[in-house]
């Protein structure tokens, strides 16, 4: 039997939103906002934005030391994904009235430099961003993935793929590379091998691990960060299949939740267990959960603490003091109608110090620049910190500007 083609097939070359795709006409206004706010002046770091590492997934096998994982993924193809990385259910694509970047895999690019790194500059340049922390997408489930060998395969192949192609190549590209932190000793040995490599700004904990964050398995691991005065984030993940998750029956309550939930678990373990104190040149920094669940978190805690101080004595002050000496990743930021609550949780947590800009970017409900740059409450110094000054402080950058702002600066 024939099957007829599917008229809305939202990947084919038939679809006009895909027909000869290009980022940089996809982001035109976008662009248009950059060059109205004048950014060419303000060095703008981001700090949690994405690409799509499966679609080089046969050159990151190529890094991978295991022949018979390394042979199981090629022999798939990019079916191979599947196997190798765990999969996240729920539809953010919203049925193609909400894309994540479409056509992003027939996007014409010129042979040279690697596509992820054009592809990466295009967006950057249209948002006006200088530099940009690079993560991966489907791999930030990678903790979940039941075989921990092949957790610590891909970690170590795409590290090695990253640091070679990509951050080894282009200077305004940085990132905090895969911790495997499931499999401690394995996680050591990857910060001896990455620490050092040019563009390595700090490590990445994912999502929901095997073991609590506090776990004296890990204590190693930490202790090693601090050694190398490497930071360490914490990206929240959602993971409908969560058993504390798993009564919501809509992809907006599970994504409204999931990712908050996720940080707010690892935050309070880590300073209930005295982490902040027994690792106290260790900086974290907590991504992508929005904003509003850290007062909620510092109340909370403060409250219970007050209680029952015994339960944690470890700790010399009040949760939420140690919390606010942490650092925090915008996006996505609660723009809601009450500015006042918005104005507040920035008093709360230090914004002007200790919160960094995040677009997300190419993810679906990213955030321009303009999310920091418009806020009515902040200063000018404190924008140009939020937007990249605290970043270049954490990370230890030194600053690349892009190159149509430095022609802007010698245009006047």
């Amino acid at each position: 039997m024939t099957m007829p083609q599917n008229p809305l097939n939202y990947s084919s070359d038939a679809d006009p939103a895909i027909k000869e795709f290009d980022t940089t006409k996809l982001l035109k206004n976008a662009r248009k906002q950059a060059l109205e706010r004048n950014y060419k002046d303000f060095f703008i770091c981001d700090v949690d934005s994405h690409h799509y590492e499966t679609e080089a997934l046969p050159e990151i096998l190529q890094y991978m030391d295991d022949p018979v994982l390394r042979h199981l993924g090629l022999s798939a193809g990019n079916v191979g994904r599947a196997g190798l990385i765990p999969q996240a259910i729920g539809s953010q694509d919203m049925a193609g009235r909400v894309t994540r970047y479409p056509g992003r895999s027939k996007e014409t690019v010129p042979p040279t430099p690697h596509r992820d790194i054009t592809l990466t500059r295009r967006w950057m340049d249209a948002l006006g961003v200088d530099m940009a922390c690079l993560f991966p997408t489907p791999m930030l489930l990678l903790a979940t993935h039941p075989q921990p060998e092949v957790e610590v395969a891909m970690a170590r192949a795409y590290n090695r793929w990253l640091c070679e192609r990509i951050l080894e190549e282009d200077k305004r590209m940085c990132s905090m590379v895969y911790l495997p932190i499931n499999e401690p000793h394995e996680a050591e040995r990857i910060i001896d091998e990455f620490a050092e490599r040019k563009g390595v700004v700090g490590f990445l904990s994912t999502g929901y691990l095997k073991r609590p964050i506090h776990d004296n398995a890990n204590m190693r691991i930490f202790s090693k960060l601090e050694e190398h005065g490497m930071p360490l984030g914490f990206h929240a993940v959602y993971n409908w299949s969560d058993s504390s998750l798993s009564q919501l029956n809509k992809f907006i309550s599970v994504h409204a939740l999931g990712f908050s939930f996720c940080n707010i678990i690892h935050m309070t373990n880590w300073v209930m267990n005295g982490m902040p104190e027994r690792f106290p040149k260790l900086r974290t920094m907590w991504i992508e959960s929005g904003l509003a669940w850290i007062p909620f978190l510092m109340q909370r805690l403060d409250n219970e603490y007050m209680m029952r101080t015994s339960d944690a004595p470890l700790l010399k002050k009040k949760p939420s003091d140690y919390m606010r000496e942490m650092f925090y990743s915008s996006q996505p930021m609660e723009l809601v109608d009450n500015k006042e609550a918005l104005e507040v949780t920035f008093k709360m947590i230090n914004a002007e110090t200790q919160l960094l800009y995040s677009s997300d970017y190419p993810h679906w409900d990213m955030d321009l620049p303009s999310t920091i740059y418009d806020l009515p409450f902040l200063g000018e110094q404190a924008k140009r910190d939020i937007l990249g000054g605290n970043a270049q402080k954490l990370f230890n950058l030194e600053p690349t500007m892009s190159e149509w702002k430095l022609e802007a600066q010698k245009a006047g």
